[in-house]
């Protein structure tokens, strides 16, 4: 089977865009091997809540068909619920958290339910539940765990939107380097083969982080903070956030103006330039607030940034698995969820999106498309 993409967002010159992105790449591991505590708090002031929104505008637009209500009304009580959690855990501790774990993983088997059919969802519990398992036992290696998977999640974003470049070797180059970032540069690192160029100086951000320790805490293993394998991870998170601000900043609003287009047509008030405006305020509201207090600010941060953290969940399952909803368009979906069946029910067919350039279908995908690390054939040339 073929997987041709659509002529009206198939991109056929994808040097350019995988040659800046390798760039990226390269000035980024410079920049985090250098200096990875600054690097780490330099981008979270400046990027954090703006690439939040627009990773949010990306997701609910171009998977649509997955994210239509009530199941997005369901996603949205489940996060806030772990926002609480978060802003609690403070003064409760450890129920907190224990408490976050468990609705994060709620959250995958309503995913599982709402995408999966048959063995595919009883096969998806049973791994969900094994895996909630071993994280209330161990939670605070799950935290750090997750912290790392949220920088890998846009490689399968950008597996999926690489189905449009035409050409086999554009695309295939564009993937490697996308490897390249997200597994090869990390493996190195871990493997201690550049560790005469760490540095663990907090430098301009001395007086906003003291010593660092808490930014070390939040990306190592526990046993592991005080060592030098602290520092291997806590250079490829520093390393790796940079990278996803890069795909949420800077590449996709660029290359995927369909997923915009498809967001403000279910949002209209929500356009463009608000959007990027309210990021730039918030940015500028965070940075006074980690100036004041870093542990707060970051508290605030990580409870404001569930909704793009764990929204994200349901798409990846969809886009690893293949999800019966990605292929149908959002006003299906809800009717579906809303019967509870799909039984006797005559779908809408896909409402397609305006030619934009350089997008997607948005809603109107074919499941098997959304195997997105499945080995697949290629289109020539």
């Amino acid at each position: 089977m073929t997987d041709a993409p659509d002529p009206a967002v198939a991109v056929h010159r994808s040097s350019t865009i995988t040659l800046l992105v390798l760039a990226a790449v390269c000035l980024s591991l410079a920049i985090a091997l250098g200096a990875p505590i600054a690097t780490a708090v330099i981008g979270l002031i400046l990027f954090g809540i703006l690439h939040n929104l627009l990773e949010i505008r990306y997701v609910a637009g171009r998977f649509g068909g997955l994210l239509g209500r009530p199941f997005l009304e369901l996603l949205v009580a489940l996060v806030t619920g772990i926002v609480v959690c978060r802003l609690l855990a403070g003064v409760v501790g450890r129920p907190a958290r224990l408490a976050e774990i468990v609705l994060g993983y709620v959250i995958l088997a309503a995913a599982a339910r709402h995408g999966l059919d048959g063995r595919r969802r009883v096969a998806a519990w049973v791994l969900i539940g094994g895996a909630a398992a071993v994280s209330l036992t161990f939670p605070t290696y799950h935290f750090v765990v997750l912290t790392h998977l949220h920088n890998v999640v846009p490689l399968f974003f950008l597996w999926e939107w690489s189905r449009r470049i035409t050409s086999h070797r554009g695309r295939q180059a564009f993937r490697a380097v996308q490897v390249l970032w997200v597994i090869a540069i990390p493996a190195v690192v871990l493997l201690g083969f550049l560790d005469g160029s760490l540095s663990a100086d907090p430098g301009i951000v001395r007086s906003v982080v003291g010593d660092g320790q808490t930014v070390l805490a939040a990306s190592a293993p526990p046993s592991a903070a005080a060592t030098v394998l602290g520092m291997r991870f806590l250079t490829v998170f520093a390393f790796m956030q940079t990278m996803h601000y890069v795909v949420w900043v800077a590449l996709l609003p660029r290359v995927a103006p369909d997923a915009s287009a498809a967001f403000e047509a279910r949002v209209p008030w929500v356009t463009g330039p608000r959007l990027w405006a309210v990021g730039f305020v918030a940015a500028a509201l965070f940075a006074v607030l980690f100036g004041l207090d870093f542990a707060q600010g970051k508290a605030l941060y990580a409870a404001l940034a569930s909704y793009h953290a764990y929204l994200e969940l349901p798409v990846l399952l969809a886009l690893l698995v293949g999800a019966r909803s990605l292929s149908a368009s959002p006003r299906s979906a809800d009717r579906r969820d809303a019967s509870g069946s799909e039984t006797g029910s005559t779908p809408a067919p896909p409402t397609p999106l305006p030619p934009t350039g350089g997008g997607s279908r948005g809603a109107e995908l074919r499941p098997e498309a959304t195997a997105a690390v499945a080995p697949d054939a290629e289109v020539g040339p």
